[in-house]
């Protein structure tokens, strides 16, 4: 079987990854910008991210929200609005985006974090619903012939 061309193999869904380059384009430092199931999988990327990239981003932001809410629920700290990971030459943002969704941010160190948890609190209330992920359902056993 012949597939057809793919000018942009890696896409995953062009509504989201238009608004998420836009974003890495508009703030200063953004480098990169991924939406992310709560399970792990990279749902929209930003332009300058590989696939690999994505999915390894997307894991390790789901791995590090999963965490804090973890520590919220344990401690009794309410819910997750957003953590913050703050690296040598960068910062790594993974917020809450609508039911079952994240959006991670990984900056460089010169950014403005204060800039950049604004414009991601604006872009998650602006396409909140743009960004709800279902749950992935349990595979069906096989009906019983």
């Amino acid at each position: 079987m012949i597939q057809q061309p793919r000018t942009r193999a890696r896409r995953r869904s062009g509504e989201l990854d238009w608004l998420l380059d836009d974003m890495v384009l508009r703030v200063a430092g953004l480098r990169h910008a991924v939406v992310l199931s709560n399970d792990g999988l990279a749902v929209g990327a930003s332009e300058g991210l590989g696939r690999e990239d994505a999915e390894h981003l997307a894991a390790v932001a789901s791995g590090f929200h999963s965490l804090a809410k973890g520590a919220g629920r344990h401690f009794g700290a309410g819910g997750v609005r957003q953590t913050m990971v703050e690296m040598d030459d960068g910062f790594l943002f993974v917020a809450a985006a609508g039911d079952g969704s994240c959006l991670a941010l990984l900056t460089a160190v010169t950014a403005d974090i204060g800039l950049v948890a604004y414009e991601m609190a604006r872009l998650v209330k602006r396409v909140g619903e743009h960004l709800r992920t279902a749950p992935r359902a349990a595979a069906r056993p096989p009906a019983a012939g």
